[in-house]
């Protein structure tokens, strides 16, 4: 009988995000050995779901990912039938502090396909001042509210029903409005 037969369903939940976090940021095992102070066999093992990591080396590994530490807690709960499958409202990952006027929450079961799709609340005067450049495609679908958005040098004012795509061109973007701006957005390949 095969050792990893035996996995927790849980731990091998969070490895297999954790890889794809770390890929999607453009990190070797090595790199996030360094910057955790582990080894690059251990940090293996916990990718393929074969060890546990303390709630220290879950702190360091949220900073180097950046994610918050909550990211790695919202598996438990999951009917094993539904892993990879299924996103029930109460066991979205939300991204972001609603303080700085963007929540985001991850739509996608995981992080290991060729997209992720993204639910992003802007409060009213949130704003992307600086341009952003992303080496992704991403299509938004505003379900309710409006924003403004550059792309490029380009100028869109956006309305619930809109929606829009941005190909690896420097974006940013403000809700001017007095109520919330609700988007679907579809990025590939995943950041987050």
């Amino acid at each position: 009988m095969n050792g990893q037969d035996n996995r927790d369903p849980v731990q091998v939940a969070v490895g297999a995000e954790i890889r794809a976090l770390r890929k999607t940021r453009g990190l070797t095992l090595p790199d996030m050995g360094k910057r955790m102070g582990r080894s690059v066999g251990f940090l293996s093992q916990v990718e393929r779901g074969l060890s546990r990591l303390t709630l220290h080396d879950l702190r360091d590994l949220a900073e180097v990912l950046e994610v918050p530490l909550s990211w790695f807690f919202q598996h438990e709960d999951i009917p094993e039938h539904e892993r990879g499958h299924v996103v029930r409202r109460s066991y979205r990952r939300t991204l972001g502090v609603e303080e700085r006027g963007l929540v985001e929450q991850l739509l996608s079961p995981d992080l290991s396909g060729s997209f992720e799709v993204i639910l992003s609340t802007m409060n009213p005067g949130a704003e992307l001042e600086q341009p952003t450049l992303r080496k992704t495609e991403e299509v938004g679908y505003v379900v309710s509210g409006q924003i403004e958005l550059w792309i490029g040098e380009k100028h869109f004012r956006l309305a619930s029903g809109d929606s829009f795509q941005i190909r690896m061109e420097p974006f940013r973007w403000r809700n001017t409005a007095r109520e919330p701006a609700v988007i679907v957005w579809v990025i590939s390949p995943p950041i987050y």
